[in-house]
């Protein structure tokens, strides 16, 4: 019998799914950005590599891409221990917000000034990557060797977990004002909105969640695990419909969960790193396959400009400027580490697709334009990471690192 669609369908996808593994496997020995090789993987099997598969589905993408950064930041929030974080609560809600807003609109000013973007499009480029990735930051200096100092890491973890929203704000908030659906000040009233009802739901959709996971019978464990499952869809889903962020309530949840005490809590997080390991691939895939490699050498010139200045200027000053009030508790090596290790990830390229689908001119430049970035970010700094951390004498003592 011959082979229907469906058939060479879940081959494909099995292939590809098996390459991602075995990519990882070499990104970790080589120190290389596993990131790197699953958006390769995805552009070689696209329309424009040896694949030849076409895909150019932005809706698809967008939804793929926000389902699976709810799971990813549930995980990251279920890893992250309260009593590591609080010490450095502060500092990281003013990176992951004030931070966010004076990287995008440093950007901004750049593409406006410098390269001739309209001002409005020009802050939607900087709003689109001003969030940072710890996910890729962390596997990169796990595979280099290494083990940041314990609040630095805290520091990092806490900023990249609620520094989305903020970005995903500000994209929003740009498009609407280029479509003149918004006025400033509306920007400012759907930030605290979105950041209030997502911290407040997250609390009390993570002490649910904890609570039907205790509830369940473990002659269901399939069921239980199915359950939580469901439940942070249903934290995002809820949140969202509401008016606020999903993705703080997802990571919010995730810290309750992580941080109460559970029977068999080391099946959940298990279950729950692996359900964050197969979004991310299939995230990066996905978006790999939507971008048309061809059309990128046309952007490399701006994109590498506003790469640079982003990598050098916006986001080293934006970091400065907000510990500048904690001066007295982080070092200057500190907050130069902190400056650099700004890595972008997949959360711009998936703000890249918002523009695409309300119609904004110049979306398809600016959607190649995040993607080149991206790409240049993780290209250039991740390699670096460990060496930076090594040069400014920021890495455990060997003792710590060893308990």
């Amino acid at each position: 019998m011959a082979s229907t669609s469906a058939d060479l369908f879940l081959f494909g996808s099995s292939v590809l799914l098996l390459l991602s593994i075995l990519l990882n496997r070499v990104s970790q020995r080589f120190g290389i950005p596993a990131l790197l090789f699953f958006l390769a993987l995805g552009m070689l099997a696209g329309s424009d590599g040896p694949g030849g598969i076409y895909f150019d589905d932005a809706r698809l993408a967008q939804g793929l891409g926000v389902m699976a950064l709810a799971f990813i930041l549930f995980s990251g929030g279920l890893d992250t221990e309260w009593t590591r974080v609080r010490p450095v609560f502060w500092p990281g809600m003013v990176l992951a917000t004030l931070g966010v807003v004076l990287t995008s609109l440093l950007v901004g000013l750049f593409a406006s000034l410098v390269l001739g973007f309209p001002p409005l499009l020009g802050f939607l480029l900087g709003a689109i990557p001003s969030s940072t990735d710890a996910a890729a930051v962390f596997s990169i200096l796990r595979a280099q060797g290494v083990r940041l100092r314990e609040r630095l890491k805290a520091l990092l973890e806490l900023e990249s977990g609620m520094n989305d929203p903020m970005a995903v704000l500000l994209t929003v908030g740009f498009i609407a004002l280029l479509q003149g659906g918004a006025r400033p000040g509306d920007l400012v009233w759907m930030g605290l909105k979105q950041l209030g009802l997502g911290l407040a739901l997250g609390y009390a959709l993570g002490r649910v969640i904890a609570w039907a996971w205790d509830r369940f019978g473990f002659q269901y464990r399939g069921l239980r695990l199915l359950l939580s499952f469901a439940l942070v869809l249903f934290t995002y889903g809820f949140t969202a419909v509401l008016g606020g962020s999903g993705f703080v309530a997802v990571y919010v949840a995730g810290l309750v969960v992580g941080n109460a005490s559970l029977k068999h809590k080391d099946e959940l997080l298990l279950f729950h790193d692996g359900v964050a390991w197969i979004m991310q691939v299939v995230m990066f895939l996905v978006l790999g396959l939507l971008v048309f490699p061809s059309q990128l050498p046309g952007v490399a010139l701006q994109g590498t400009l506003v790469a640079l200045f982003l990598m050098f200027v916006a986001r080293p000053l934006a970091v400065a400027l907000c510990l500048l009030p904690f001066r007295r508790s982080w070092s200057w090596r500190e907050i130069l580490l902190v400056g650099w290790v700004g890595l972008r990830g997949a959360v711009p390229i998936v703000l890249a697709t918002y523009p695409l689908l309300a119609g904004v001119p110049e979306a398809h430049t600016l959607f190649n334009l995040v993607f080149f970035i991206v790409l240049f970010s993780v290209a250039i700094q991740g390699p670096t990471l460990g060496l930076a951390a090594r040069w400014l004498g920021l890495e455990k003592e060997a003792e710590d690192a060893d308990s």
